[in-house]
């Protein structure tokens, strides 16, 4: 039961006022004393001209309570609603065990295109730590949407060309005696590309040489491409073994390189529609409110990343109509970003522009607070080396616990790879990310392990039940009525509502500080009730909402892209 729309329809047979806009005013109040859920009054004081108390006062004695709400109280502007609490666990514990790991899911996004670019990695380099945060928060939020219904395009926009990529084919083609590539290819060819930058600043007769592969590879030279798709063929090989481990998906590779022969359209549209304009040199287009402009070409007559950004918005556009396009890219580019949106509007598809989101995060610091380098005593460090270590940590957690536990091994890579994903989406993207892994690893505070322990504890708990699951359903919920069991049916029933709230502010964050609160909450109803007790229905009943949230935590975690082992 939708709880928002049951009070909004009684408030709506009072005032006229819309539904949907009266559900959006509905809050949960801070302290549950006061009411399950609130309405504040003065939301609508302007439109039925009186003052927020007199209004709650009307409505007060106009709704008719029932078997859904039991009670109404006023406090000041506010109208503060009790739920029945016997329809509540009757509704919820039903629904969760009937739809199983179906439940919270929507069809609100059905017929509707969400196009998401994330990870997005530039070509011949390795991944490292820097590349965490992108294709963790992308990879939750393409699991959100598709959670509620949306067709979600996953867009992996290769950064497979340019001069970055050209200064390590003239490199290999200088070089590549001296270098092995059986071993670990990426490696040697990330070396080489280092070596190409630091010869390049003291002779930059260098750089001519990467023009020169440039404009071979432009011109389609054969030996020079078949080089380019090795050096990429490697690069995604790599890459590949940090996905598998993250779960990540993508839908598209396609990377600059695809939007080459597409950049003139972008060009001769926006010179029909007169927005581009020379510039010392460069060709632009004039940006409002003190922006500076977006360069389309350059001085030296090339396109750059806003022309390729544009070719790539124009053929989403033909290609996949969607109703919002998601860049997942530090906070750093938010200036690009502001630039290639409002030239888009510029250009005349104001209808796709208003609906392209930058999504930005903040940067990922040590525990100290300073910023992670990619560098480790010189050495890279990369982000597989990284979940590799987290993964052998927590082998180490599992043989001190748990020695004789069974798939050890599947289990370690569960919960240090979900301990890592965990503790990015934890806090508000925006924020910096403190990576420390004292935190990360604890299974008693607020992380992934926490989390997974607590998902664990249930299915043992339905193991030493010995009930049959089919049963549950017709368990006598009303055993359930204690402080406890309420506060954890109160807040299973709300994660649908917990999932849209994420999805509407692209914020996975909300998901995980949900599931935290849904374990604590069960935590504190273990502790008060000996679930496995002697009175059969009574423990039936807690066994019962035991499953429902078992159920929950592990859809919540599978949303954020971690795994659950049964048994840890």
């Amino acid at each position: 039961m939708n709880y928002k729309e049951e009070i909004a329809k009684k408030i709506n047979a009072v005032t006229n006022v819309a539904i949907s806009e009266l559900e959006e005013y509905i809050e949960i109040p801070p302290n549950p004393e006061m009411g399950d859920y609130a309405f504040p009054c003065f939301k609508l004081a302007k439109e039925l001209r009186k003052a927020p108390p007199a209004i709650a006062t009307e409505l007060k004695e106009n709704i008719v309570v029932d078997g859904v709400i039991e009670k109404i109280e006023v406090a000041g502007g506010y109208l503060n609603f009790f739920v029945n609490k016997s329809t509540l666990v009757v509704e919820v514990l039903k629904e969760v065990l009937a739809k199983g790991e179906d439940y919270g899911k929507s069809d609100i996004g059905n017929g509707k295109t969400i196009v998401i670019d994330y990870s997005s990695p530039n070509i011949a380099k390795p991944f490292h730590i820097g590349h965490l945060r992108t294709t963790v928060i992308g990879g939750a939020l393409y699991k959100m949407y598709k959670f509620l219904g949306y067709h979600v395009v996953g867009i992996n926009h290769l950064g497979d060309w340019g001069m970055g990529i050209s200064k390590t084919i003239a490199g290999y083609e200088m070089w590549k005696e001296e270098y092995s590539f059986d071993e670990n290819p990426i490696m040697s060819i990330l070396a080489i590309y280092v070596r190409f930058n630091k010869l390049e600043k003291e002779d930059p007769s260098y750089t001519d040489k990467a023009r020169d592969v440039l404009i071979r590879l432009e011109n389609k030279d054969e030996e020079t491409t078949k080089l380019w798709r090795w050096i990429i063929e490697i690069s995604l090989e790599n890459y590949q073994k940090v996905y598998d481990l993250l779960g990540s998906e993508f839908d598209s590779y396609n990377g600059e390189a695809f939007y080459n022969d597409k950049m003139d359209r972008v060009i001769k549209e926006l010179e029909e529609k007169n927005l581009l304009v020379d510039s010392e040199g460069a060709k632009v287009v004039e940006m409002p409110d003190n922006m500076p402009p977006c360069i389309i070409i350059t001085s030296a007559g090339t396109t750059i990343y806003a022309t390729r950004d544009l070719a790539a918005l124009l053929y989403r556009i033909d290609n996949y109509d969607f109703s919002k396009a998601l860049y997942v890219v530090g906070s750093e580019q938010s200036l690009h970003f502001k630039q290639v949106f409002k030239t888009l509007e510029l250009m005349g598809y104001e209808k796709y522009a208003k609906n392209c989101e930058h999504i930005s995060f903040g940067l990922i610091l040590d525990e100290n607070g300073e910023k992670i380098g990619s560098r480790k005593g010189g050495h890279l460090l990369t982000l597989e080396e990284i979940l590799n270590e987290s993964i052998e940590k927590s082998r180490k957690i599992i043989e001190e616990k748990n020695p004789e536990l069974d798939n050890k091994e599947e289990v370690a890579k569960m919960v240090g790879v979900g301990a890592i994903i965990f503790n990015d989406l934890s806090n508000n993207r925006v924020k910096d990310e403190i990576f420390d892994w004292n935190q990360i690893l604890n299974f008693a505070g607020e992380t992934g392990p926490y989390l997974q322990y607590t998902y664990v504890r249930t299915q043992s708990i339905l193991r030493n039940a010995g009930i049959e699951e089919k049963s549950l359903l017709e368990a006598d919920f009303t055993k359930l009525l204690d402080k406890e069991g309420i506060d954890v049916i109160k807040l299973l029933g709300s994660f649908e509502t917990a999932v849209v709230n994420a999805t509407n502010k692209n914020e996975p964050s909300i998901i995980s500080r949900y599931l935290i609160d849904v374990a604590q909450s069960f935590s504190r109803f273990y502790n008060e009730h000996q679930i496995i007790c002697e009175e059969e229905e009574t423990k039936k009943a807690r066994v019962a909402l035991t499953k429902a949230v078992g159920t929950v935590v592990k859809t919540g975690l599978s949303i954020l892209g971690i795994k659950t082992p049964e048994k840890m």
